[in-house]
């Protein structure tokens, strides 16, 4: 097989694995009730707890960082541990389909937020892009009509924060790839602090989707909803990003990219099989404006994008 069929073949399996995080995530809420910010601390501590023993015994020099790096790893863990618990609270308000859609709109906020901190240029790509993402984010949360904003502001706030929040985390990725910081000690790090933010998120007193006391902290799960949780974390989290990685070393980062974007897709339609989810009309045609921007947007040659990859979260 070339390298180049074999990129491809590892690089879609990584994708439809990791288009399942939001069916997983949306059938534990539903069906265990279980609270969405204890859900995201749970999938950061299983990753990073499977992954120490793991680099431990194959590759130790990865576990190794400096204290610069760990400053780093801190903040990056802050943005991970934001993204997680706001785009889960987005599966619970808005469903799995309409939410891995939304925090796809982070393609338009990826190019305003690398405009502002990294003084990259805002071609007229870029611009087009932004707009059409904020355009599709209108559509899919149908924040366009007065009486959503009454019922579901929750799902139109957490929807639009997710998207941000993911071009904060991919914008953190490219400065670990800066800084040479192999993706795999990057992954570790920043899910072992995310889990450790992610724990404080969960004890605030009244922050939504936390939860009451230590005791609260064990998830009240039966064993199957336990194996759940299990898969979750290491099959669409941590296998996904793996392969995806894995698919980076036989494929360009823009083919790569443009891949990834057929996850809302596949997303959507597991949650109509598995979650009997339905988008209305208007939701389909703006997440076909938002997918457009994002293949848009990979389409700007500017060096600085084309150097790094865009992890997949």
């Amino acid at each position: 097989m070339n390298p180049v069929t074999k990129g491809y073949l590892i690089a879609m399996v990584g994708i439809v694995l990791w288009s399942t995080t939001g069916v997983f995530v949306g059938y534990l809420i539903t069906t265990y009730d279980m609270p969405p910010l204890l859900l995201a601390f749970w999938r950061n501590l299983l990753v990073s707890s499977a992954m120490f023993p793991v680099l431990y015994l194959i590759r130790r020099s990865l576990l190794r960082i400096t204290m610069q790096q760990l400053r780093f790893f801190v903040f990056f863990g802050l943005i991970l541990a934001l993204f997680n618990s706001i785009w889960i609270l987005s599966v619970q308000a808005n469903g799995a389909a309409v939410s891995t859609v939304l925090a796809y709109s982070s393609a338009g906020f990826t190019a305003i937020l690398a405009w502002w901190l990294f003084k990259e240029p805002l071609s007229p790509i870029k611009i087009t892009a932004v707009t059409l993402s904020l355009i599709g984010c209108v559509l899919v949360a149908e924040a366009y009509d007065p009486q959503i904003w009454k019922v579901n502001l929750l799902g139109i706030l957490t929807g639009l924060a997710s998207g941000v929040l993911f071009a904060g985390y991919n914008l953190m990725g490219k400065e670990a790839a800066q800084r040479q910081i192999n993706p795999w000690t990057s992954l570790l790090y920043s899910f072992s602090f995310g889990s450790v933010f992610t724990l404080l998120f969960c004890l605030i007193p009244g922050v939504p989707g936390g939860v009451v006391g230590l005791a609260g902290l064990v998830p009240q799960l039966p064993a199957d909803g336990w194996l759940i949780l299990l898969v979750l974390s290491f099959i669409p989290t941590l296998l996904g990003f793996g392969l995806y990685n894995v698919a980076m070393k036989y494929l360009p980062a823009s083919v790569a990219s443009l891949l990834a974007t057929t996850e809302p897709a596949m997303t959507t339609v597991e949650a109509y099989l598995f979650l009997n989810e339905r988008m209305s009309v208007i939701q389909i045609v703006g997440s076909l404006v938002i997918l457009f921007a994002v293949v848009l947007i990979r389409f700007d040659r500017s060096p600085s994008e084309s150097r790094f990859p865009k992890a997949p979260g």
